[in-house]
């Protein structure tokens, strides 16, 4: 009996431990309980190793602190930042000022105003237009992704990274240590032969060893001497060129900009790269003086768990909470934290149009299962979902009424807001919104619609297993 009673004691311990580490987030801490109950002896090992906090044992003094002070003397004088709802260019926007404070208080990347976006909707066309701009480098090519693969396309990328290595053009390229993995030993260091820089942001072993193997750079950033930047949804590879048979055709949203917000996009690989590679870079050349002469509003949002302001938890809570007209997103994974599923809620009260789009073809089916889990109460609500039928959907794009959308790397679930590194560009102007509600549009013609009364009669064992990923959610 005296082994039971200290059995007890010490499970009652972790449990304790985990419920104190964790009253910030109930429903994370929910999730660890969980694990500790199916694997008792193993549960706090996990917990030890997979739910330290990012920031745990390290001082506040080593978070880049300087590097925005000496990068905003860079850029002194030259960012046309957005200071009221009128100069974002849409009109809509001036009757939204409580947006415009949150949006502005999110971040110390601020709207900016002289951008030119352009919208690439597939794979081949963001490749093509990438691989151009890196053909006529001149000083430096920083690149970040969470998945490089060696594959077709990857090979293609690496062949303009070493020419232009080879030409003097600074390459450098960063990549996150589990999501590129599978990147082979040879094909780095052929890289690294020609002169470019590779380096791996928390890598598998490193970090886990370091208690910090939960968190993942999930961004997608390329710069090109400063003038041109591409962000979005898309990593280098070629399932999202449609050539995985078993995923098929791949529908993505990536972004081509040009302006101000360029500037930042650099300022988020910098400070990223200084926590991956040591290196302290901060020069006026990648900053040059910019001839971009268009209007439109762009803000860049950059979240992780190295910030104080879980940023694009915020920024979907905020915009979804403005909607009065429509809500029109897709998400690849869509676990939302109990904040969103209220906004969303108290949406369809105020008689807003919410509709999400989901894969019908999971790549995760853990995932994919505590993403069903939360439609029937959703459903219920008069939320609409639909499951795109024509490939995968990995698009992550928010339409709020005609007064913003958001493209990025952050999808609609509690990884994105708390652990993953994430960058989102939100746009304002009232063309590049409308095309994106265009290509929903087109999004929902190879959609089918989940309707609630069916998808509410399937089978109890089915919901029991949904039920059961769902409590794993905040971790997933």
């Amino acid at each position: 009996m005296k082994i039971f009673a200290v059995i007890l004691c010490l499970f009652i311990i972790q449990i304790a431990i985990i419920v104190i580490s964790e009253f910030r987030r109930p429903q994370r801490a929910l999730a660890w309980i969980c694990i500790t109950f199916c694997c008792p002896p193993l549960g706090l090992l996990f917990y030890y190793f997979l739910g330290r906090d990012y920031w745990q044992g390290r001082k506040l003094g080593k978070r880049c602190v300087s590097l925005l002070r000496e990068i905003r003397a860079h850029v002194s004088g030259r960012i046309h930042i957005v200071k009221n709802a009128a100069d974002t260019g849409n009109p809509g926007f001036e009757n939204r000022k409580e947006l415009l404070h949150i949006l502005s208080g999110l971040s110390e990347m601020h709207i900016t105003s002289r951008n030119t976006c352009q919208v690439l909707t597939n794979a081949g066309d963001a490749y093509k237009a990438m691989l151009d701009v890196m053909e006529n480098a001149q000083e430096h090519i920083h690149m970040e992704f969470y998945i490089f693969r060696d594959d077709d396309i990857g090979r293609q990328f690496q062949e303009v990274m070493i020419r232009k290595a080879r030409q003097g053009v600074r390459v450098r390229l960063l990549c996150d240590g589990l999501g590129s993995h599978q990147l082979s030993r040879k094909f780095v260091n052929t890289l690294k032969n020609a002169g470019a820089q590779v380096h791996f942001f928390l890598p598998p072993l490193t970090s886990l060893l370091d208690r910090r193997f939960n968190y993942r750079n999930h961004r997608k950033i390329l710069v090109v001497d400063g003038l041109t930047g591409f962000t979005g949804g898309m990593n280098v590879g070629d399932d999202y060129l449609g050539k995985n048979p078993k995923m098929g055709y791949w529908r993505d949203t990536h972004l081509r900009l040009e302006g101000d917000s360029v500037y930042h996009l650099q300022y988020v690989f910098l400070k990223d790269w200084r926590l991956a590679a040591g290196d302290s870079m901060s020069h006026p050349r990648f900053f040059p003086v910019h001839a971009c002469s268009g209007q439109d509003a762009v803000q860049i949002v950059a979240s992780g768990p190295d910030r104080a302001i879980d940023a694009t938890q915020e920024m979907f809570f905020g915009a979804l909470c403005a909607a009065k007209e429509r809500i029109w997103m897709t998400s690849p994974y869509f676990i939302p934290d109990p904040a969103i599923c209220r906004a969303l809620k108290s949406a369809v009260l105020s008689g807003v149009d919410v509709r999400i789009i989901i894969p019908a073809k999971p790549d995760n089916k853990l995932v994919y299962n505590a993403t069903l889990s939360y439609l029937e109460d959703l459903q219920d609500a008069g939320v609409n979902f639909y499951r795109y039928t024509r490939g995968f959907m990995h698009a992550k794009v928010m339409i709020i009424d005609d007064v913003l959308a958001t493209v990025g790397s952050a999808n609609l679930d509690m990884r994105s807001f708390y652990s993953n590194f994430e960058l989102t560009a939100i746009l304002f102007r009232p063309e590049i919104i409308a095309g994106l509600a265009e290509d929903f549009g087109k999004d929902l013609k190879h959609s089918e619609f989940i309707d609630p009364r069916k998808f509410r009669e399937r089978a109890h064992n089915v919901k029991l297993i949904e039920g059961l990923c769902q409590l794993l959610s905040p971790l997933l």
